[in-house]
């Protein structure tokens, strides 16, 4: 009779423990740079656990725009969202953001970069998914028999976070083969400035094997200034970072590529641990201050575990489940700090 009476008191407890998390009813997003294929993808993350758990959400784009996000921001104050995300436009000029958010009772979540003043925030590792993408490289160049890494580094230096991923993939290298750094570029990030630059800096030395891009672009811009080169790839490897849209999967799949590496950063995936990080903060959890979210190199042989590619629709889909169990760091490595 104890044990029954116990097991009664232990089921009331639960559900009324469970019942007293609820989901947010309106969920406001600040975008900064909408139309970048990777935001479209963090959004449809966030999108997708919304409609799971019924929370209406609302998207806003500030274009790079700090004044609009500031306005922004104060709109959805306005409306009374439950929770506001957000991802800056700059770490500083968000700060009076938050500041006026506290002020009233509204709590805010923060994508991609650290802010003063901010509670919590979901984000990648970039030094750690460099590193990723560098010791499967190792890997590879050590099944070929190949003793050194003689990298072009299609790289961003105006950023912390570039600069990071690019880092972490050198070591990784560096762990397997000796690893020279035989170019190190400013693509911008983008693909048609890191074909210009990569194809002057081959014309100079093309003794190279690996090509790293910190983006997709800049990878791709890489294995295009090579190809233009009329130089072979038998013994070339070329690694990406970002998973941003189809680029990769597109030059991934082709026979013989030797895109051989994705960093994978999984923007869906992104999103979708960002809604529930929204959902907890709103709940009273204890969050932390920084939730790190799932990277892993990818390859030919695995990508299908986690995306489901139709090379003639030009479409993916990505698998929440499978990204989800990807073990994941509690915090990075290495940040902007460590530089």
């Amino acid at each position: 009779m104890k044990i029954i009476s116990w097991l009664v008191a232990l089921i009331i407890t639960t559900t009324l423990s469970f019942s007293s998390f609820a989901n947010p009813k309106k969920i406001g997003y600040i975008v900064n740079y909408g139309t970048h294929e990777w935001y479209q993808n963090v959004i449809f993350g966030l999108q997708s656990r919304a409609d799971e758990l019924g929370i209406d959400f609302e998207v806003m784009d500030a274009n790079l725009d700090i004044n609009k996000q500031t306005a922004q921001a104060e709109d959805f104050m306005t409306k009374g969202v439950d929770v506001l995300i957000m991802t800056p436009v700059n770490e500083e000029g968000v700060v009076p953001i938050l500041r006026k958010a506290k002020a009233e009772g509204t709590p805010v979540v923060l994508e991609g970069n650290p802010a003063k003043g901010m509670t919590t925030l979901f984000a990648i590792c970039d030094y750690d998914a460099g590193y990723k993408a560098g010791d499967a490289v190792g890997r590879i160049l050590v099944s070929r028999g190949e003793s050194e890494a003689r990298v072009m580094d299609v790289g961003l230096p105006l950023l912390s976070a570039t600069v990071l991923r690019s880092l972490g993939f050198m070591e990784a290298i560096a762990k397997h083969v000796d690893a020279v750094k035989v170019h190190e570029l400013d693509g911008s990030g983008m693909i048609d400035s890191s074909v210009e630059v990569a194809s002057a800096a081959l014309a100079a030395d093309s003794n190279v094997n690996v090509i790293y891009g910190i983006n997709d672009g800049s990878a791709l811009g890489g294995l295009q200034a090579w190809r233009a080169a009329g130089l072979p790839e038998d013994d070339l490897i070329v690694a990406g970072t970002g998973a941003e849209g189809l680029a990769f999967l597109n030059e991934m799949t082709k026979e013989n590529t030797p895109y051989l590496v994705e960093a994978a950063m999984f923007p869906e995936g992104v999103g979708y641990t960002g809604m529930n990080l929204a959902v907890d903060l709103f709940n009273g959890v204890d969050v932390p201050e920084h939730k790190v979210t799932p990277t892993l190199a990818l390859t030919v042989h695995n990508y299908a575990k986690y995306y489901s590619f139709d090379k003639a629709a030009q479409k993916r889909a990505i698998n929440f489940e499978n990204v989800a169990g990807i073990p994941t760091e509690t915090k990075c490595t290495k940040y902007a700090s460590d530089l």
